[in-house]
């Protein structure tokens, strides 16, 4: 499943949603995580009522299953939960390997309902009919 992370210095989650310099998104599975790519938004994404700054940032992140941010604005969330992507919000600035590492072990064992619907949609549906 992808996971993006929204980071100034693409090592921490420390930026609001709409704010955030780079988007890191990575695959990550029971076994552990790959780094895939980092985007990065350039000018002023400070919150000035001009334009949409949002369409790029949820362009980017259409195919993820979670977005962890420091930050998001009511509306932003609700276009990403619109975009069947499940923002999680950390209390602090938080390293984007601890995170991964947190997940990979929730993972592992018995994740919470939410999260094996977001799995469930990332597998395959194969059907088998009787003769």
């Amino acid at each position: 499943m992808k996971v993006a992370f929204a980071t100034q210095d693409l090592r921490r989650v420390d930026a609001h949603f709409g704010w955030a310099k780079n988007i890191a998104i990575y695959d990550v599975a029971p076994s552990g995580h790959v780094f895939l790519k980092a985007i990065e938004f350039e000018g002023d994404l400070e919150e000035d009522g001009s334009g949409d700054k949002l369409a790029p940032k949820i362009q980017a992140i259409k195919d993820c299953a979670i977005l962890y941010v420091a930050a998001i604005g009511g509306a932003a969330a609700a276009r990403v939960v619109a975009s069947k992507i499940h923002p999680i919000k950390v209390s602090k600035p938080e390293s984007i390997h601890v995170l991964l590492e947190k997940l990979e072990s929730v993972l592992k064992g018995t994740p919470p309902p939410w999260l094996r619907k977001v799995l469930a949609k990332d597998q395959p549906r194969s059907f088998e009919f009787d003769e």
